[in-house]
């Protein structure tokens, strides 16, 4: 090949290991410092500080082995404000991974007094006490709550922290089991 040629190939093979950077820039944004408190259904960063991010498959092998506790922190409907006493009001089923817990609303970025002691006691107890007991967290695919709470627990001292990103949207695709769920008692 002549060397025109090559420099050629070399400057294409240069642009599009750009573009994909660039476009790969853009769909994982960069992590924040603190946690997220608005806009929770954004795309996410590809990782998270204190902890391991898991893909679908990463995922799949934590669940197969077992041992580790499962956290669903997706929000918990609410009835609308709006609607009339009368009326009646049955908010879709959430459908999570089997064996998980779902502690609702303890992804939020600034937590309530009370939903932040539920988080700890509630983790505290799931992890028998052990900070270095596996756990992952997640929600839904590009879902901030998930990443809050993984960092909330890596902050507390909590060392085999992990991020499923896609979450229930990734497991389902997957075609993986998936439970009917229910929220612990206590989150409000």
């Amino acid at each position: 090949m002549r060397p025109g040629a090559i420099r050629r190939v070399l400057g294409g093979l240069l642009l599009a290991a750009l573009l994909v950077g660039a476009v790969a820039a853009r769909a994982a944004p960069p992590e924040l410092q603190g946690y997220r408190t608005d806009n929770y259904r954004a795309p996410t960063p590809a990782t998270v500080a204190g902890g391991t991010a898991l893909d679908t498959a990463a995922a799949r092998q934590v669940w197969d082995k077992g041992g580790a506790v499962w956290v669903d922190v997706l929000a918990a409907p609410r009835r609308p404000a709006n609607l009339p006493a009368a009326a009646v009001w049955l908010p879709v089923p959430r459908r999570d991974i089997p064996g998980s817990v779902w502690l609702p609303d303890v992804g939020r970025g600034a937590l309530d007094p009370k939903i932040e002691a539920f988080f700890r006691a509630n983790l505290d107890r799931l992890t028998k006490h052990r900070p270095d007991m596996p756990v992952v967290f997640y929600c839904l695919a590009n879902c901030w709550m998930s990443w809050n709470a993984a960092r909330r627990a890596a902050n507390w001292g909590y060392t085999r922290v992990y991020w499923y990103r896609d979450g229930t949207d990734g497991w389902e695709a997957a075609k993986l089991p998936l439970a009917t769920a229910r929220p612990l008692p206590g989150y409000r």
